[in-house]
């Protein structure tokens, strides 16, 4: 997605040849404009898929899925990090860890918003590792639910996320992949959508 990409050359900072700061437009402060325009071409590339739920986990997942929902026509869900008073349900809970924040966190999703009926398209603003994917994807199918694809706004494919879920037999769009964060640069793969 080039409007994406080139986004990414002009706010996006280099921090380490691991981290990529996307804090001005995704991750702290959003641009709306920017995340309709990924959550709408997420529709696209799945459209004829026959989506009935749209799946994320908090934060920065929200805003770009709530978009694809929209145009989807479907209900969003996000995982939550903390559980919450007002979850008193069933839950479905997985492990997530985060090597970004060096965290181990317990995501989880109320089992009355997921069943065995549902097609889901799990979006993420990140693809580094996979391991927030992956606890989405054990979810969706502790509820029966069939993924039918993962959904990534930015994806290090130096890193190994992408084999992780496309072993596990998911369908990976990244709408901007990058190659490596050496030398202070943004490299780039070109994207799949």
């Amino acid at each position: 997605m080039e409007e994406l990409v080139q986004r990414i050359k002009e706010d996006g900072r280099v921090l380490g040849e691991g981290v990529l700061k996307v804090d001005s437009f995704v991750t702290h402060q959003v641009d709306p404009n920017l995340m309709e325009a990924i959550g709408y071409r997420f529709a696209e590339v799945f459209a004829e898929v026959g989506i009935t739920k749209v799946v994320t986990i908090e934060a920065s997942g929200i805003a770009p899925a709530l978009f694809a929902a929209k145009k989807l026509d479907v209900p969003m869900i996000f995982a939550r990090k903390a559980k919450s008073l007002t979850m008193d349900e069933e839950l479905l809970t997985a492990s997530v860890y985060s090597f970004t924040k060096q965290v181990t966190s317990q995501i989880s999703i109320s089992r009355k918003f997921l069943s065995s009926e549902d097609k889901v398209l799990i979006i993420d603003d990140f693809l580094a590792n996979g391991q927030a994917a992956k606890g989405l994807v054990e979810l969706c199918q502790q509820a029966g639910a069939q993924v039918d694809g993962i959904g990534i706004v930015i994806e290090k494919s130096f890193q190994d996320g992408r084999d992780l879920l496309e072993e596990m037999g998911m369908r990976v769009v990244s709408l901007a992949r990058i190659a490596s964060l050496k030398n202070g640069e943004v490299e780039f793969f070109e994207g799949d959508a």
